[in-house]
């Protein structure tokens, strides 16, 4: 034995040896098939372990197409039994204008008319494909013409049912449109479906209500309400054979947070600004919903102003822009900011307000050393006991929420500290008073000529008692005065001070007129 392959050439029952041609390296020879009576040319080989090797394509071919014939008869052997109403899966083979050619395993292939075909969407004209495979509804079993008649809308109630099932077996999570309700819960359709979701598995109802079912009327108003919403389910149970689909609001809700929740805590970075609703309000903060994660915002991050409780500037169901400050994966907390997502009052409170100016401001806490004002949102400060009316209790002259005028005394920005007095800005305005009272003093003020005019009352004759109060002339005065015309003693003396042109005239004519009466007594 020499060389790499040995001939063993030979007929299978016969007597005569075959003549071998040798190629180089490789021998043609028939093939030894104890199995079959044929002649086979192989090339056979020992390899070095002394097993025999046959990669022959042609070979390997009609081993295959023998496997192929060896399944097609079994299966003709046993052909599938179908009935009308049975749902089965089959493959397109042909799509034509009118109707379409699916294999379901019968020696003939089912037939679909594309008039029964949906307009859009799944199982549309344009959504199916060759080599797809479908689901049929089975109308007739066999037609003269030896064909099954198919529906494909009759079978995506079970391709639905079908698509339901492995949903509950996944725990996948779903949206179906509320159609209708009664006083055991809502009525929804899931993909051509209708499910059930029971009272007691709807989010937004209290306890007290779904004790009471659907039979009150308040219970029944919120239902009707929720008619044509979208809801996010989960199934929880499911009979196809009593077509009982029966579904959870409750419990898609709890799973879809938690799996938000892990989001977020991997998707949050301090720093962020994010929009959220109010969730819920306690004594020491506020609770705000993310979108799947509640974050808390501290009482001391609600606003730059003084808050006592969070009510008073939040309420539920209020959206707000958060900042977010911390985020605690271990614990799955996430601490928020309100306050932090706004700009600060004291950045430009010196650019607003300047000391000595007086300002309306708001008491927002009393405390035994004097009380705070809040001149505007963010910005509070102190007035001082000693800044205070002298003499006043603020516990009892001043109340949270009263309005007062106040002066500012300093300013310190970085420190966000603002002194205030009440006591000055009274002052001010205890000295501003006359003032303003003169202005509008309705007595009109005289020009230096109009007082050295006299008013008609001084050139009138005065009362005895008036005569009287005033010191006694001399007594030069008095004879003088007596010899004199009777009309100058309404006039003023000379002695009193400067008079008028108008009072010379009249002394003028006085004179004249004494002098003609002396000269007409003499003639």
């Amino acid at each position: 034995m020499d060389g790499i392959g040995k001939q063993i050439p030979w007929i299978e029952g016969g007597i005569l040896p075959m003549q071998s041609h040798q190629h180089g390296e490789l021998s043609t020879m028939p093939a030894a098939n104890h199995n079959s009576g044929r002649v086979q040319t192989m090339f056979e080989e020992i390899d070095p372990e002394g097993q025999n090797t046959n990669n022959n394509p042609e070979e390997m071919g009609e081993l295959n197409e023998m496997d192929d014939m060896a399944a097609l008869l079994e299966q003709s052997a046993n052909p599938i039994s179908i009935k009308r109403g049975d749902v089965v899966e089959g493959v397109i083979v042909r799509i034509d204008q009118d109707e379409i050619l699916v294999d379901i395993g019968l020696k003939s292939e089912g037939v679909l008319s594309t008039k029964e075909l949906p307009a859009n969407g799944y199982g549309s004209f344009h959504e199916l494909h060759l080599d797809d495979r479908i689901l049929v509804y089975i109308i007739q079993a066999e037609t003269q013409d030896g064909h099954a008649l198919l529906s494909l809308r009759r079978a995506n109630a079970e391709r639905q049912w079908r698509i339901a099932e492995e949903q509950y077996r996944n725990g996948e999570l779903l949206k179906a449109r509320v159609i209708d309700y009664n006083k055991g819960g809502l009525i929804v359709d899931v993909a051509g479906i209708r499910g059930f979701v029971p009272i007691s598995q709807i989010l937004n109802l209290k306890r007290e209500e779904v004790a009471s079912g659907g039979e009150n009327q308040e219970t029944a108003a919120k239902l009707q309400s929720m008619k044509d919403k979208e809801l996010q389910l989960k199934i929880i149970e499911i009979n196809r054979a009593r077509n009982r689909l029966i579904l959870s609001e409750r419990l898609a809700v709890q799973e879809w947070r938690q799996r938000r929740r892990e989001e977020l805590l991997d998707e949050l970075k301090p720093g962020e600004v994010r929009r959220g609703i109010v969730s819920n309000l306690a004594n020491f903060g506020a609770f705000v919903d993310l979108g799947g994660a509640d974050g808390l915002v501290h009482i001391s991050q609600l606003a730059w102003s003084r808050v006592n409780h969070p009510s008073e500037v939040l309420h539920v169901g209020q959206e707000v822009e958060v900042q977010v400050l911390s985020v605690d994966k271990d614990k799955k907390k996430i601490a928020l900011s309100i306050k932090r997502a706004e700009v600060d009052p004291w950045t430009t409170v010196e650019q607003r307000y300047t000391p000595g100016q007086v300002v309306t401001g708001t008491i927002t806490k009393i405390a035994p050393f004097g009380a705070f004002a809040r001149i505007e949102d963010g910005v509070e400060g102190l007035i001082h006991l000693s800044e205070l009316t002298p003499g006043s209790d603020p516990r009892q002259n001043l109340h949270e929420g009263q309005q007062l005028q106040l002066r500012i005394l300093r300013i310190e920005a970085d420190r966000r500290r603002l002194g205030l007095s009440l006591r000055q800005a009274d002052e001010v305005d205890a000295k501003e008073t006359p003032a303003d009272m003169a202005e509008v003093d309705p007595t009109p003020k005289s020009t230096p000529e109009e007082r050295q005019i006299p008013s008609l009352e001084e050139t009138l004759p005065r009362p005895e008692s008036a005569q009287q109060e005033q010191p006694a002339p001399r007594r030069n005065e008095r004879r003088d005065r007596a010899n004199e015309n009777p009309l100058l003693n309404r006039l003023p003396s000379e002695d009193v001070g400067e008079t008028t042109a108008m009072a010379e005239a009249f002394r003028a004519a006085a004179r004249q007129r004494s002098k003609e009466d002396t000269e007409g007594t003499e003639g």
